[in-house]
């Protein structure tokens, strides 16, 4: 695991507790907590989808 991989997770916790914020202004930590967690997985399984996509881990029939 890389820095651009962890800054692409890291991204993507940030966008998700933004995001969340514009929805309900008056979240608790829990939630941001939350929005973060998922956005941080939710990066990292896209990152590595592209990844076996571009290695070629799908092969086509």
């Amino acid at each position: 695991m890389g820095f651009l991989e962890d800054a692409e997770k890291l991204a993507g916790a940030v966008a998700a507790v933004e995001g969340m914020k514009k929805l309900d202004p008056n979240a608790g930590i829990f939630t941001e907590a939350a929005a973060a967690l998922t956005g941080f997985e939710g990066a990292g399984a896209i990152a590595e989808h592209f990844e076996k996509k571009d290695d070629g881990g799908e092969q086509q029939s």
